[in-house]
């Protein structure tokens, strides 16, 4: 990348977060002077002291790193992004009560920063929009007077693994014009191997697709447990069977909750778009929320549950995470509630104020869900009369 006089190449708005931190953090260690610009000032003073606020792969490492070659800095001030050449936006479009797209979160926080743009600097979309967010936030800026370049680059790695996947993984890259393209090429390769050249439109939906089609493919096979398991049959022993030597349905996945901040939201932008004619994703919307209803039903609901204390092991959304966003062990937990169950609830990695240790949560609870398939459940050892709910297959590895 050129030099410049400036004190920073890259500003990333959100910076503190999911998106943000590990692409500030791989950027800044690479050499190129990034500025992390975040409301969350909690989260930028455990950053400052060398911690993630979350779990990343190789995080700490490089953030140490980063910190010593001092090409890492710190702001909540938003008017510091004025003459950076690349302004990265890690805010998308989640969705709203009713599954559509909210667009408010993006224009506030564009509405703020457009007096501190101009013609020469490029503004790069990170995080997940619905389709033709680009193409209208173009003709917002426009509207506007802002002369920015404007790109689209959407993250596609898995939470927990940002870093080494940047590195790995080619990056989707577009613009709005040829110079936004370029740009934004040139500030990727300097930490990826590759960079896949998309129109805008071809890069929304290619994020979009990615999460929705993994999202229908853990629906079906959510759909087959629920079938199999309501005939007395164990669908994890079936599958097992149903794969040996069999290579045609080795990429089958096991059940679980298909959960967390993406997938779902993901899923119902498609359907948004399609003005809800998006029928597979409606129907694994359906399958996937459905899940632990169906574990509930299975323990006789209220008939059987009434009174009984039951524990939830792992409430993240995904294994090894301590992220809590959207996990369907909350969902699980009231619905539980609700049947008249006392619920407790227990994590080795997530925090929450209604959680309580996994011991207690072992000694007390005569029945045992695994809410999500932490390494560790495998080597548990549960009290005999214990009935456990392991709908992933954690414990019988």
């Amino acid at each position: 990348m050129s030099s410049t006089n400036r004190k920073y190449e890259v500003v990333v708005i959100g910076g503190a977060g999911h998106i943000g931190a590990p692409l500030s953090i791989l950027l800044a260690a690479q050499g190129v002077p990034t500025l992390i610009c975040d409301i969350n000032e909690e989260s930028l003073e455990i950053l400052k002291g060398g911690k993630l606020p979350f779990l990343e792969n190789q995080g700490e490492e490089l953030l140490l790193k980063a910190l010593s070659m001092d090409t890492l800095g710190f702001t909540n001030d938003h008017t510091k992004i004025q003459g950076i050449p690349y302004v990265i936006l890690t805010i998308g479009t989640p969705i709203d009560e009713f599954h559509n797209p909210v667009f408010s979160l993006l224009t506030n926080c564009v509405d703020k920063i457009i007096p501190y743009l101009n013609k020469d600097q490029v503004l790069i979309l990170r995080s997940t929009v619905a389709p033709g967010t680009t193409h209208f936030l173009e003709q917002y800026l426009r509207k506007r007077d802002c002369e920015a370049l404007l790109s689209f680059c959407p993250e596609r790695v898995v939470q927990g693994k940002a870093i080494e996947e940047i590195r790995q993984l080619p990056q989707l890259v577009s613009g709005t014009s040829t110079e936004a393209f370029e740009k934004a090429k040139n500030l990727f390769l300097e930490l990826a191997p590759e960079v896949v050249e998309a129109t805008p439109a071809e890069a929304e939906f290619a994020k979009l697709i990615c999460n929705a089609y993994r999202y229908i493919e853990f629906a079906a096979t959510n759909q087959m447990y629920m079938l199999v398991e309501s005939a007395g049959v164990d669908y994890i022993k079936l599958l097992d069977k149903m794969k040996k030597g069999y290579p045609r349905m080795a990429s089958i996945p096991g059940p679980g909750f298909a959960a967390g901040p993406c997938l779902m939201k993901d899923t119902m932008q498609l359907g948004s778009f399609s003005k809800k004619d998006f029928v597979l994703g409606q129907v694994a919307t359906l399958i996937n929320e459905g899940l632990p209803d169906f574990i509930v039903s299975q323990l006789g609901g209220s008939q059987k549950l009434k009174g009984k204390k039951v524990g939830i092991l792992g409430m993240a959304f995904k294994a090894q995470s301590d992220d809590i966003r959207d996990s369907l062990s909350f969902k699980l937990g009231k619905t539980l509630l609700f049947h008249g169950a006392e619920v407790l609830c227990c994590d080795p990695y997530a925090r929450h104020s209604s959680f309580t240790s996994e011991s207690e949560v072992l000694e007390k609870c005569g029945i045992l869900i695994i809410g999500v398939p932490h390494v560790r459940y495998a080597e548990l050892t549960f009290p005999a009369k214990t009935k456990v709910v392991d709908l992933w297959g954690i414990t019988r590895r």
